[in-house]
């Protein structure tokens, strides 16, 4: 098959805008509110917002586009063999989500042939959206947006949501980038890669992410003139094991490679 241009996906860009509004409305209801905290099975904390607003969204996609297939954090998938697949996180930062801290996100991405061609990042307390769609540039609250021209990890401002999840190896890999870095930030989540998406940041490394929490992101950065794969240079798909390295620039992209490759070798493949 063809695969589309981004011309033909005007439907889906505008149903993602959409679907993000009334998502926005669902979180904000609830936000700053008094919510049961659950654990999860991998002990991560759920809310009746994280559900009603993938509900939302499965309802809203199987409306429109019944063929779909949906991979989401809160349900089991459906129809994951379909030639597109929506990929959604309700809430990212859920633990941003429950302590007030308006740092928490929504995200959609559309993957064609497991490659993802659409990814969206909606603050729903900040008002603030990023969109991105192969073969054109990301925008930002509707305006092109674009990562900085910083190409040195000396001159690199690099965030990661945790640094607590590195260990083993990995603790390793962030203290010695962390070190070369200029200056080194945590928290943010999926905000973090809006935040290199329109310049203000220069290198976002994470791990231990799902597919829900890093597809989303990759034409928002692509698209930005930014660079976004695993720690082994592969591009990200559902499979992948969820470390993640997005820069500004290729050459930046390149050095944090080179550091994560000689300090963690074999062990990210």
């Amino acid at each position: 098959m063809v695969a589309k241009t981004a011309e033909s996906f005007l439907e889906e860009i505008q149903f993602m805008a959409e679907a993000a509004d009334v998502a926005r409305s669902i979180a904000m209801e609830y936000f700053r509110s008094p919510l049961r905290v659950e654990a999860k099975a991998d002990n991560s904390p759920v809310t009746v917002a994280d559900r009603s607003i993938e509900r939302s969204l499965r309802n809203s996609i199987t409306d429109r586009f019944p063929e779909h297939g949906i991979f989401g954090e809160e349900e089991a998938p459906v129809n994951l063999s379909s030639r597109h697949l929506w990929v959604v996180d309700p809430i990212d930062g859920t633990k941003s989500f429950v302590t007030g801290h308006p740092l928490f996100g929504g995200l959609m991405a559309l993957l064609q042939e497991g490659r993802p061609c659409l990814g969206q990042i909606d603050m729903p307390a900040l008002n603030e959206r990023w969109q991105g769609c192969v073969g054109v540039a990301s925008t930002f609250n509707g305006s092109v947006c674009e990562t900085s021209a910083c190409t040195r990890l000396s001159e690199a401002f690099v965030y990661t949501t945790d640094p607590f999840v590195f260990s083993g190896d990995m603790q390793g890999v962030f203290e010695t980038i962390a070190a070369e870095a200029h200056l080194v930030r945590f928290g943010g989540d999926c905000y973090s890669y809006g935040l290199l998406a329109s310049g203000h940041c220069d290198l976002v490394i994470e791990t231990g992410l799902q597919p829900y929490d890093y597809l989303p992101l990759v034409q928002i950065i692509e698209g930005a003139g930014g660079t976004i794969t695993d720690w082994a240079g592969q591009p990200l798909h559902l499979s992948s094991e969820g470390h993640v390295v997005a820069a500004a620039t290729p050459e930046l992209h390149a050095e944090a490679l080179a550091r994560l490759g000689g300090l963690v070798g074999q062990s990210i493949t």
